[in-house]
């Protein structure tokens, strides 16, 4: 029996300094209420503990680096967002045996201009890889969570 290991197909600190052009913001901190850690359990369809999180902001676009579990392992993915719409996402380490190919651009670049409804749902659909899906549904709810994230922040202001 083999062990999965982890593939890192981009580092945070590499991805970061080529997203912001070797400029990177100062991470700045997100603190997850109560009724916000609900609306983020029923996102990602399990309970979550977290009380804050970690992103990188400046005027043009926010980047969450977010881990889910795709089968038993976290998937680590980047989401960059631009006016409430996501313009990337990137895996950034992958954990699981299988399910890999949610790694290619022909799969996350149908995250891209996605926003939320009113029921946090992405407004774009979503197709699916045979094989893989329960990585799908990772990436899918950490695209959603990572939107909701960045209205939160928005609505700060």
């Amino acid at each position: 029996m083999s062990s999965v290991q982890a593939v890192e197909y981009q580092s945070t600190d590499d991805f970061l300094l080529q997203r912001f052009a070797g400029q990177v913001p100062q991470p700045q901190l997100l603190w997850i209420n109560k009724k916000n850690q609900q609306i983020a359990a029923d996102i990602l369809q399990h309970k979550v503990s977290f009380l804050r999180i970690r992103y990188w902001k400046n005027k043009q676009q926010s980047v969450w680096i977010l881990n889910e579990i795709g089968k038993v392992k976290p998937i680590t993915t980047a989401v960059v967002i631009i006016k409430q719409k996501i313009a990337l996402l990137k895996v950034l380490a992958f954990r699981e045996s299988r399910g890999w190919e949610v790694k290619h651009d022909f799969f996350t670049d149908q995250f891209k201009q996605n926003t939320l409804d009113s029921h946090l749902k992405l407004t774009q659909a979503i197709d699916g890889i045979s094989g893989a899906t329960l990585s799908v549904r990772a990436l899918t709810k950490t695209a959603r969570l990572a939107l909701f994230f960045d209205s939160l922040v928005a609505n700060e202001k």
